[in-house]
């Protein structure tokens, strides 16, 4: 086999897990987490590792739109009040700093998503809301949920997720390409 039909045959694998999962998802879920964002005074996002960084770049896109984001761990995040929101994602559901920021959270009566791949997990059971992701977590080394190596397939939807959102808020608000570039960065 050559290098290019089993790369192409990777991305493939790839596409299908994501599309699967995109027609499993609950749109009432979907629903919520846009109401949710729009109802906040600000934004707050928190992860771990690859699913951090998915969250960082949906925090950028929410910037886009004009509302106030801060990623949770940067030296500019204020504390987080009453009538925030924080959002935050665990494929296992039981990262330790994940969920001690869902439990501070909770405690400043800020309102909390979570998107995991465990419903059942502490995260889950904390959340004001919870999206379900049906995706492998780091350490599920089976193949029968995903033939990707760790938590790839969640962390990717993860970020399919907060992007289709941020799809959804940006042609809500008929905002063009143009009114939002301003926002872009201009400092890289």
């Amino acid at each position: 086999m050559n290098s290019n039909t089993f790369t192409n045959k990777n991305l493939l694998v790839i596409l299908e897990e994501n599309l699967r999962l995109a027609k499993e998802i609950d749109p009432q879920q979907m629903k919520v987490l846009v109401q949710e964002i729009k109802a906040a005074k600000r934004i707050f996002v928190m992860a771990a590792g690859r699913s951090g960084l998915a969250l960082k770049m949906a925090a950028m896109r929410f910037m886009h739109l004009g509302y106030t984001v801060f990623v949770v761990g940067e030296t500019n995040t204020p504390a987080i009040l009453e009538g925030d929101l924080l959002i935050l994602a665990s494929g296992s559901g039981t990262t330790s700093s994940v969920v001690s920021s869902a439990e501070k959270a909770i405690k400043q009566k800020a309102t909390v998503i979570a998107l995991t791949a465990d419903a059942e997990s502490t995260l889950a059971k904390m959340a004001n809301t919870t999206i379900h992701i049906n995706a492998a977590t780091k350490t599920d080394f089976g193949n029968s949920v995903s033939q990707q190596y760790a938590g790839g397939l969640f962390e990717q939807f993860t970020l399919f997720i907060l992007e289709g959102v941020f799809m959804n808020l940006w042609q809500e608000s008929g905002l063009t390409k143009e009114d939002l570039w301003p926002k872009h960065a201009n400092l890289e």
